[in-house]
């Protein structure tokens, strides 16, 4: 009888032992993959900030500019795409669409004299400027984030559990193929042609 409650015992022992562990690492994965959703939320506020800079940065320019109607359109046409995104890769995506033309809108500002000595076009600038920033420095903590979270489900004995409770890796934030180049901008006007 003694020998049974021995046996029992380190049973008992091994499979508190054992609990302990699956709990700690459980808390771990929580606790990482919380911190990637926290990081991903700053960037979105980021982004948020962003958009809500652009229609007063358009809507001080539009008087100066209305040849370049098309840039406003592709701006609106990003705001809604990010509006719409379901995923942090659809949001991304429309990001650097609207990155694109508002690279090209702040090339236009930069070309004309009149619109780039205007007080609230500094002031808006200025402020973009910022965000732009504040973007860069929540894109990087996102993806510090990522990193640890991906480098604990990805690691033994962490993995065997992550794979049974569903962690999966996540995405880094990647810049889109061409960022690397600044955007080119045609200020001339086509003549056009007589028939």
């Amino acid at each position: 009888m003694r020998g049974l409650v021995i046996v029992a015992l380190v049973i008992l022992l091994l499979l508190v032992v054992v609990g302990g562990s699956l709990a700690g690492t459980y808390n771990r994965l929580v606790q990482a993959s919380q911190q990637v959703d926290q990081s991903w939320a700053n960037v979105e506020t980021q982004y948020q900030r962003r958009f809500d800079l652009i229609p007063n940065l358009v809507e001080a320019t539009k008087g100066f500019l209305q040849q370049e109607r098309a840039i406003f359109g592709q701006i609106a046409e990003a705001r809604t795409r990010y509006a719409g995104a379901r995923t942090p890769s659809e949001r991304v995506e429309a990001a650097n669409q609207l990155e694109g033309a508002l690279a090209r809108l702040l090339v236009i500002v930069e070309n004309y004299p009149t619109l780039r000595s205007s007080e609230t076009v500094q002031r808006l600038m200025a402020e973009l400027a910022g965000t732009e920033n504040e973007i860069a420095f929540a894109r990087r903590a996102y993806n510090q984030a990522v990193l640890q979270y991906n480098t604990l489900v990805k690691t033994f004995p962490t993995n065997l559990v992550a794979g049974f409770l569903g962690f999966r890796e996540r995405p880094f934030f990647q810049a889109q193929p061409g960022a690397e180049r600044a955007p080119r901008i045609d200020l001339t006007i086509p003549q056009q042609t007589k028939p």
